[in-house]
């Protein structure tokens, strides 16, 4: 069994020991049935690990040195994505996170079938949160990817990407394709519309404000489908996806 990584806030230091936080140490003994001095991998969105043991008592661990690892992209990639319901929404920021995205911007568009008041807003992106940590635990990164609150898309196309970003938004109807963009970016920002996606009018404010309209192909894909898709062709392009 590959050893367990768990994300717990830092800074850590060398040679602490700490208690692993409560949902941590019932998942390691619990679940894993792990036991003292098992070998646990520890770190906090930093950009380091430590290699960790595992105390009497099962909550408790020893980090030993740090090791700096670097498993992040060369292409800064931002996905603002319309928020869908429940877990087509989890699926979406989880691959995200396992297909190398820096920043992750929720946002409201018309066709939004989710709704959220300013607290239930507040209380799913605290959900979102746990499963970007949960996908960086999975898949090896040692750095958090930015969740950003969430944002009605007018605001998001001006303000959402980076400003030196190439900008792009998955349109169905759109001729222009990844493959013919001619740049080599350093960063991209990606639009994905919600279950029935952008309405021409927000098609049209995103052209104004500097978005591509591109399309994936001849099919028409759902939206966790689709995020996922366009992020990895932009990573096999111009990223680290072999």
């Amino acid at each position: 069994m590959p050893i367990p990584r768990i994300h717990v806030d830092g800074p850590l230091a060398d040679g602490q020991e700490l208690d692993l936080p409560a949902a941590a140490a019932r998942h390691v003994v619990q679940v894993l049935r792990l036991r003292p001095p098992a070998p646990l991998i520890l770190f906090d969105g930093s950009g380091g690990e430590y290699a960790a043991t595992l105390l009497p008592g099962g909550s408790r661990v020893r980090l030993g040195a740090r090791t700096d690892v670097e498993r992040e992209s060369p292409l800064a990639l931002t996905l603002l994505q319309g928020i869908s319901r429940g877990e087509r929404m989890d699926y979406t920021i989880q691959k995200a996170v396992e297909l190398g995205v820096q920043r992750i911007v929720p946002v409201t568009t018309r066709r939004s079938v989710v709704r959220l008041s300013a607290e239930r807003a507040a209380k799913r992106r605290a959900h979102w949160q746990g499963v970007v940590v949960s996908a960086c635990e999975q898949c090896g990164r040692a750095r958090l990817p930015q969740l950003l609150p969430l944002q009605p898309l007018e605001v998001a196309l001006h303000d959402g990407a980076p400003p030196e970003a190439l900008r792009f938004v998955l349109a169905p109807e759109a001729t222009a394709t990844l493959h013919a963009i001619a740049e080599v970016p350093s960063a991209v920002a990606l639009l994905v519309g919600p279950e029935g996606g952008l309405d021409d009018s927000e098609l049209a404010a995103a052209a104004a404000a500097g978005w591509r309209g591109i399309r994936l192909g001849p099919r028409v894909l759902r939206t966790e489908t689709a995020g996922a898709a366009a992020l990895a062709v932009l990573q096999a392009r111009w990223g680290d996806l072999a």
